[in-house]
């Protein structure tokens, strides 16, 4: 079974923690990368085409890796006319500007002339390839960084829309943008992903936005307020939060429109926890069922050890049923 180790004797449930989702021709890049290898990314990224959510999970999941080499240099280096080569380097500049203000702690400002760097980066990657719209969700991503948030961030946003509006990773990325936690509020935060979740074509996992900012608020608050904040014991199981996993459920499961999605797995493991969390049993265990032992550690790790947590609400929700 994939995924999940389960007997009939023992029962025992095991989440597979998989960062790649399941990608393995990206996990092979990702090992290569961290080699000092780059030889196989032009054919990698020339065979996901125009499937924009995979390139942008690659391409986000490469620089996760490139950022602590100088590999990308090296292929830009090697390849300067290959719009693949920057629009990796611009996303590896975006990387390594997170990776300063998490090592430097809560509050940091990153160097101003580092953000200029990166965002300019991103810039020429879009030039170098018009159609892409992952320069412009490294866009999106490092608007977070700027003080109050970078002035242009609605135009990238719009014309990351014009590019791909469906795109998966910008959304989430724009959420966490207009939340309390960065530049924006929770009611902010919710309004666009009630925008999105209520316009979006049924079929898709968009509207799971909806349960990924209520993990956003959720993590909010126990930072600021504590685990014994007012309300926050009922915040999964208010009749509002129950509607919008069943709307949820409804608009992406009940009329998937037959598409596999690069990031599936993680918005199902968003709308598995709301779905638990809500005692929506008969629907969590449908979304067990469909993901097979595969988990992320987002939102589980908020609420403890991710591999205990989705454990105990597996015996609860699939053995004791």
């Amino acid at each position: 079974m994939r995924g999940a180790a389960m007997t009939a004797g023992s029962r025992t449930y095991t989440p597979e923690f998989d960062v790649t989702l399941g990608d393995r021709d990206l996990a092979t890049a990702r090992e290569d990368l961290a080699i000092g290898r780059w030889q196989g990314l032009p054919e990698l990224l020339h065979n996901t085409g125009t499937d924009w959510d995979r390139r942008t999970h690659r391409m986000r999941l490469l620089a996760h890796v490139a950022a602590g080499t100088s590999v990308v240099e090296e292929w830009h280096t090697a390849q300067p006319s290959d719009p693949d080569a920057l629009t990796l380097r611009a996303a590896t500049e975006v990387m390594r500007c997170f990776n300063i203000a998490v090592a430097a702690g809560k509050d940091t400002i990153v160097d101003p002339g580092r953000l200029h760097t990166a965002l300019r980066t991103c810039l020429r990657a879009a030039d170098a390839y018009p159609q892409d719209p992952v320069p412009w969700v490294s866009l999106l991503t490092i608007a977070r960084l700027h003080p109050g948030g970078h002035p242009s961030v609605v135009r990238w946003w719009e014309e990351l829309r014009l590019r791909h509006p469906d795109n998966r990773e910008a959304h989430h990325q724009m959420l966490r943008h207009l939340s309390a936690r960065w530049h924006g509020s929770h009611a902010a935060m919710y309004d666009f992903a009630w925008d999105v979740a209520t316009g979006t074509p049924p079929g898709t996992p968009l509207p799971v936005l909806m349960q990924a900012a209520r993990a956003e608020e959720y993590r909010y608050r126990i930072d600021h307020e504590g685990d014994m904040a007012l309300g926050l014991r009922q915040h999964w199981r208010t009749d509002g939060s129950m509607a919008d996993t069943r709307r949820s459920w409804d608009r992406w499961i009940v009329n998937w429109d037959g598409v596999d999605r690069a990031q599936d797995i993680a918005d199902l493991n968003y709308l598995l926890h709301a779905a638990c969390e809500g005692s929506l049993h008969s629907e969590a265990a449908h979304l067990f069922k469909l993901l097979d032992g595969r988990a992320t550690p987002v939102p589980w790790s908020y609420f403890g050890e991710p591999a205990g947590v989705i454990t105990k609400w597996h015996r609860t929700v699939v053995l004791q049923a």
